[in-house]
């Protein structure tokens, strides 16, 4: 997986293509994240203690990796990742100006 956690990624596909954010949590297993601020639903809360009130709070679900792009810290615009070694670590790089994310 060539995306990590606090990337800023661009969504490409589904009801909130467009739109972009950080990457809050990455599941390499299952091949999905979950993204601040995208495929936000809705939960209904039952009341924990006796007197207290239910509530309904949004939370984030998990998108597949291949639906978002990533955006390069550098240039700003969304572009695929390769890897190089520099000084031998493996490190990411932006395929559109070359620079070292």
């Amino acid at each position: 997986m060539n995306i990590k956690k606090n990337d800023n990624v661009y969504i490409l596909k589904g009801k909130d293509a467009g739109k972009s954010g950080k990457i809050l949590k990455v599941d390499s297993k299952l091949g999905r994240i979950v993204v601040s601020g995208v495929n936000q639903y809705k939960k209904a809360v039952k009341p924990k203690k006796e007197g207290e009130k239910g509530q309904i709070i949004t939370i984030s679900r998990p998108i597949a990796v291949s639906n978002v792009s990533l955006v390069c810290p550098k240039c700003g615009k969304r572009s695929r990742v390769g890897y190089r070694i520099e000084k031998e670590k493996k490190a990411r790089y932006c395929k559109k100006c070359k620079a070292t994310i």
